[in-house]
């Protein structure tokens, strides 16, 4: 809960500080959730989990690629701590995510706050494919803007 709390002050991830983040975090991760390490301190996070409400991702590569969103598996809950970037570590974690989903015979996918350019910069590098950009009411006042990716084929 460390690591994640410096990030949301550093970064605003997550864009809604969970009431309870241990649960934020383990709740969206039952098909895996890997962790990093670097000098010995925790310093990332991230889930791997099929698609639930409210991921956009999954519906949107089934409708381009033509197939069942049954057959996607939804990266979620990156964050690498401040301190630790520039080490390629968000990209080990989203191999590992990436690696599982394959071996799963899934295709990964993701959604990102359009505000959270770091990662979507991140994810191009890597060769991900942008789907969409949509917006997505979170609540009755808060609509964001999510941009949709997925893995290349």
């Amino acid at each position: 809960m460390r690591v994640l709390a410096e990030v949301h002050r550093c970064d605003g991830y997550p864009v809604n500080w969970p009431d309870q983040p241990d649960a934020w975090l383990s709740q969206a991760s039952p098909l895996g959730a890997w962790v990093a390490e670097h000098s010995g301190r925790l310093v990332g996070h991230v889930g791997l989990s099929r698609g639930g409400e409210g991921d956009l991702a999954p519906g949107l590569w089934s409708e381009q690629s033509g197939t069942s969103k049954d057959l996607t598996a939804v990266v979620s809950r990156l964050f690498v701590a401040p301190q630790a970037r520039g080490h390629g570590i968000g990209a080990v974690l989203i191999g590992q995510a990436v690696a599982e989903a394959r071996r799963r015979g899934l295709h990964p996918v993701l959604d990102v706050v359009a505000s959270d350019r770091a990662a979507a910069a991140l994810y191009e590098r890597l060769g991900w494919e942008l789907l969409a950009t949509v917006e997505q009411r979170w609540s009755p006042s808060q609509t964001v803007t999510i941009h949709c990716y997925a893995a290349a084929s």
